[in-house]
């Protein structure tokens, strides 16, 4: 994209529509589960594969923050994605008070990140990494919250504590979590629970140990992938 051209939300908006695909946005909308009911009721798709989406935050890397923020309530889900990957891009090359206003941003604009991707790709890179250094009290709000996709943010965001190798919040929120009725949620938590097993394997035991039993079947699941077949048949079976 020319630097001549002014980065406002029309001129971004724009250029991703150039890779929209109408027979991926099918795809797109069984894979997201936008159907009655499910998770991603009604959410809308371009049909613009992830790849693509970064390399139209690449080419807009130098838009205002304010163009970036005007596509935050977009109805189309990819233009949500390029926002906060443009949010990401700028948190990570910003200083400390930009740093402090992109996660104000973000958990002003918790209902625009509405699905699992938007989840994934962002908890860990703003919330969690903001708050390495801070209180973790807004993650342990969030788990408790009824919407789920601010649970999935809480559990997601201790991703960045465990790549420091702290712990603590990781277990502590899934503790929260362990009667949660939603599968992604079983499945957010024991992915987080296998990440910390795969740096302090008796740090991921001693709270299995504690629960497995009793925690949703998918949630365990996730947890032992990793492990030895014969240790992971023992947490299944409920024989250790």
């Amino acid at each position: 994209m020319s630097t001549d051209v002014q980065m406002t939300a029309a001129v971004i908006k724009g250029r991703l529509r150039e890779f929209a695909d109408k027979e991926k946005a099918a795809v797109l909308r069984g894979f997201f589960k936008t159907g009655p009911g499910q998770y991603g009721e009604g959410d809308l798709f371009l049909g613009v594969v992830v790849p693509n989406v970064r390399k139209v935050a690449g080419e807009c890397r130098g838009a205002p923050l304010e163009e970036i923020t005007k596509l935050l309530p977009s109805s189309w889900h990819e233009e949500r994605l390029l926002a906060l990957l443009m949010l990401v891009d700028r948190f990570e090359a910003g200083d400390d008070g930009l740093k402090k206003k992109i996660y104000k941003l973000y958990l002003k604009n918790t209902r625009y990140i509405n699905n699992w991707n938007l989840v994934d790709l962002t908890a860990p890179n703003i919330a969690g990494t903001y708050l390495k250094d801070k209180s973790r009290k807004q993650l342990y709000s969030f788990a408790r919250s009824k919407d789920l996709w601010k649970r999935r943010i809480a559990i997601l965001a201790t991703f960045a504590f465990i790549r420091q190798d702290d712990f603590v919040d990781t277990l502590g929120i899934s503790e929260l979590l362990l009667a949660d009725g939603h599968d992604l949620m079983h499945k957010a938590v024991g992915w987080m629970l296998r990440e910390v097993g795969k740096r302090s394997l008796s740090a991921e035991e001693k709270f299995l140990k504690r629960h497995y039993q009793t925690m949703p079947r998918t949630m365990l699941r996730y947890a032992i992938e990793r492990f030895p077949e014969a240790k992971r048949q023992k947490y299944l079976k409920g024989s250790l």
